[in-house]
């Protein structure tokens, strides 16, 4: 497929990149500013920004599916302002387009640990992660609050879980939904590039079209 792909450069971006093209699709990046991706067969570099949605409508025209991992930086001051303009703006920008598959990786602050109650939300939360991720954690939150009522794309919602690690590809993964996935008492993780398997597996055989789907490592 050709695939364009907004947040190249970030945690989750580039493991998600290089899933991508390993498995052989062409990738648009899709960047603020060129030069910062390595060359790779099958990857071209596309100047737009997030916050121009006639910009992103531009750069990702013609393409097979959309994947944003937007994040306007944990430690911007305007965090939870920004994630929700930012993600309005790639979100408008890619119905303007024409392109129909939108993949969009969240957080796992929107997943559920009770009825009703979201992870974001909690104590344990609010007093166990820094106090700069709190803002963006909300942004997400309220971005999939957005996205839901999207009745234009052919969207997915991403939810890593609790914990995203650095780690090994193992190649499996379990699935979710909306709710928190624990590894016995605690919540559970995955590598970033597992994650970045099962972005690409629902890219190349959707299973959660207009739906948000969670994953975790194996137990």
């Amino acid at each position: 497929m050709k695939v364009a792909l907004i947040g190249a450069t970030g945690f989750v971006g580039a493991a998600t990149l290089k899933e991508l093209l390993d498995r052989g699709h062409q990738v648009i990046a899709v960047v603020r500013a060129p030069g910062k991706l390595a060359a790779r067969p099958g990857l071209t570099e596309t100047v737009a920004d997030a916050y121009d949605a006639d910009g992103i409508a531009s750069a990702v025209a013609g393409c097979d599916a959309v994947i944003s991992a937007f994040n306007p930086g944990w430690h911007d001051p305007d965090l939870y302002d920004r994630f929700l303009r930012g993600s309005a703006s790639i979100e408008r920008g890619v119905e303007a387009s024409g392109v129909k598959r939108f993949i969009v990786v969240g957080g796992a602050g929107s997943l559920y640990v009770a009825p009703g109650v979201q992870l974001v939300d909690t104590p344990e939360f609010t007093s166990q992660v820094p106090d700069y991720v709190v803002p963006g954690a909300r942004g997400a939150r309220d971005a999939m609050a957005t996205i839901l009522e999207n009745r234009i794309l052919d969207w997915t919602f991403v939810s890593p879980p609790a914990f995203l690690e650095v780690g090994e590809r193992r190649g499996r993964y379990r699935l979710g939904k909306n709710d928190l996935l624990m590894e016995g008492e605690k919540p559970a993780g995955i590598s970033v590039a597992d994650l970045a398997i099962a972005i690409v597996d629902e890219l190349e055989q959707p299973r959660h079209v207009r739906s948000r789907f969670t994953v975790a490592r194996e137990l």
